[in-house]
């Protein structure tokens, strides 16, 4: 009894993942042949080019040739362009360090102006201004 119910399992499963896999493949079973030419032509489309694309993608310039006036204009401007990029980026990395550097002088300042106005006040000997810079050598 359990072979039977194990062969009615197996075939119940390979029927429903054939049709499961018929499903998903989204073949044009049963179209018009209209409907087939116009997927054809759209795959077409988006596998192939343009014929005069196409044609400039095959022509080729030779090596020693010289280079059209386009080809150097289009050059200089992604030259020009990367040049600008560059400097732009430069430039703000430097603002960047500076203002990093300006701040700890800012507070490297203010920690030694507070050091010495301790220094001051606890070296204070009542008189103003204190009597250790007012001395008078003899």
């Amino acid at each position: 009894m359990t072979w039977r119910q194990a062969l009615l399992l197996s075939c119940f499963s390979a029927v429903v993942l054939l049709s499961m896999l018929r499903e998903g493949t989204g073949a044009p079973v049963g179209t018009t042949p209209a409907a087939k030419e116009e997927a054809s032509e759209d795959a077409k489309q988006r596998i192939f080019m343009q014929e005069s694309d196409a044609s400039n993608f095959l022509k080729r310039r030779g090596k020693r040739s010289p280079k059209s006036r386009d080809e150097v204009n289009a050059e200089n401007r992604q030259k020009l362009r990367a040049d600008e990029l560059r400097r732009e980026y430069y430039e703000e990395q430097r603002n960047e360090f500076e203002n990093f550097v300006e701040e700890q002088n800012d507070e490297q300042e203010e920690r030694s102006r507070e050091a010495v106005e301790q220094w001051r006040q606890w070296h204070y000997d009542g008189l103003y201004p204190s009597y250790l810079y007012n001395r008078h050598h003899i």
